[in-house]
């Protein structure tokens, strides 16, 4: 019937086919609906794949695909909406699996990062290891250090890790930088060496740069078009860095953003020792860029100079200050802009407090207040917020709402948080990493357990309470036929479950 129509009846004139369609892809789902049931000329207008398939773009879904992919995209536009109510349910009521990503004995952790559901752990062993929670059985391979012939001993513990869509990077107590390629196994594949303690590491969030501060230099590496590593820019700063950042989506030779004690610097090619902002004795107690603002917090002495802690947002390309944020007694620990939704911005603060902005305005959109002590990590997507705070306690808030869904507690600081639309990544990390009257050489193992921290993984693609969720120890494969106190395997093996 479609092919025989030539002519589309628009009220009192006869329009083409072809413009009758271009009319009709103005409208939007409800509106097609509604148009469908005017004539069956209609109907079969407002239900061509052409008009359904570009409402499926426009929404976000199934972006790589083709027209041709799909028989029928009006029911996958359906699906995938069907789909995404089910997940916010999901995730406000906290229906789904909780796991605990798996750990080894007299391992303490040291740091995590997670890019699209891969997590990379580092440990006070100096392992180095990676879980893809997109799969139900968590791989959980250990990349290798490189080490020289004479090197002995034990092996420096892991400062800092981080992770994109193609490297992961591990920065050692010693000053040692480790790259891994994901697409080439275990080695590593570029190694250099600061000689100080590494302050801090950045890695682009795409492409293949990273950024290590030590001492008062700024190195940063990447691979040139032949593949081989470089220093592509050294920078000499004046004090310690105590956060550094990459911009993301830039052309050209990378562009860092380095915070030092009360110094901000952006640091390119072309200006190397150009100063974004500085204001004596107001350090920089957090930072995040995202591709063309900076947002830091600066802790001021209120009772002398009259001035609460803020939030400044600075222009990249301008180097002017566009907005002073905040109005806080406590200081800020945590921001995230870039992975805010656009004009926004999430803050963490040591009075308690989560804080959303509005980049457009001044004043706090809400205040949120569950944790007992300061907030140490925050993110946020279009409707909720996910914030962890130093007592261990990870919250998940209804952002238009103003109010808290349900929380999770464990036993140390929570330092990461990460999540997308169905998965929330946490990770409970310790303070000492080298407690009291607890040695790895010791017998009794067991005594770690308290002190290793914790990272969890929340599923929420499925409908399962997390009291019903599959135990890891039911997951096993029963290959460990001895039990040790805490890490207890099965003797017989019945059968898999």
């Amino acid at each position: 019937f479609q092919n025989e129509i030539n002519e589309v009846p628009f009220f009192d004139i006869q329009l083409p086919y072809e413009l009758a369609l271009k009319i009709f892809q103005y409208l939007g789902k409800s509106e097609l609906g509604r148009c469908a049931q005017v004539s069956r000329t209609w109907k079969v207008l407002a239900e061509d794949e052409v008009l359904w398939y570009r409402l499926c773009q426009q929404e976000g879904y199934l972006l790589e695909m083709s027209i041709s992919d799909r028989s029928c995209w009006k029911l996958a536009l359906k699906n995938c909406c069907a789909r995404e109510r089910a997940l916010k349910t999901n995730w406000k009521n906290r229906v789904g699996a909780v796991s605990q990503l798996p750990y080894e004995l007299g391992k303490i952790l040291c740091d995590v990062h997670t890019w699209d559901g891969v997590v990379i752990a580092g440990y006070m062993s100096g392992e180095v290891r990676l879980w893809d929670t997109r799969t139900w059985d968590y791989t959980a391979p250990i990349l290798e250090p490189v080490h020289s012939p004479g090197d002995a001993g034990p092996q420096p513990h892991v400062s800092f890790v981080r992770i994109n869509s193609s490297l992961a990077v591990a920065a050692y107590e010693d000053g040692t930088i480790s790259v891994w390629s994901l697409m080439f196994g275990r080695e590593p594949i570029h190694r250099y060496q600061h000689n100080q303690r590494i302050q801090a590491l950045a890695l682009g969030s795409e492409g293949a740069t990273v950024a290590t501060a030590s001492g008062f230099e700024v190195k940063v590496e990447s691979p040139d078009d032949r593949g081989f590593w470089q220093t592509t820019e050294t920078f000499e700063i004046q004090k310690l860095v105590n956060f550094l950042n990459l911009v993301p989506d830039v052309t050209g030779s990378p562009v860092t953003v380095a915070a030092a004690e009360d110094i901000v610097y952006l640091l390119k090619a072309e200006d190397p020792g150009k100063i974004l902002h500085s204001v004596y004795g107001q350090p920089v107690t957090c930072l995040d860029v995202s591709a063309h603002e900076a947002a830091f917090g600066v802790k001021t002495f209120g009772w002398l100079l009259n001035e609460p802690n803020q939030i400044l947002l600075y222009n990249l390309e301008t180097s002017q200050c566009l907005k002073k944020m905040g109005n806080s007694l406590g200081d800020f620990t945590c921001v995230n802009l870039q992975n805010s939704p656009p004009n926004m911005l999430v803050t963490g603060n040591k009075d308690r407090r989560v804080r959303v902005f509005d980049l457009r305005k001044s004043e706090s959109l809400c205040s949120l207040y569950a944790h007992q002590l300061g907030v140490s990590a925050v993110r946020m997507d279009d409707w909720k917020i996910v914030s962890g705070g130093e007592e261990g306690l990870v919250c998940v808030w209804d952002q238009r709402m103003g109010t808290k869904l349900w929380e999770m507690h464990a036993r140390h600081p929570v330092r990461h948080v990460w999540f997308n639309s169905h998965s929330l990544i946490t990770a409970n990390i310790p303070d000492e990493k080298t407690p009291r009257g607890t040695s790895i050489a010791d017998d009794d193992l067991t005594v770690h357990c308290k002190h290793r921290g914790i990272i969890y993984a929340y599923d929420f693609s499925v409908d399962q309470l997390p009291a019903e969720s599959i135990l890891p120890i039911c997951r096993s494969s029963y290959d460990e036929v001895t039990g040790y106190n805490y890490n207890i395997g099965l003797a017989v093996p019945y059968d898999n479950i």
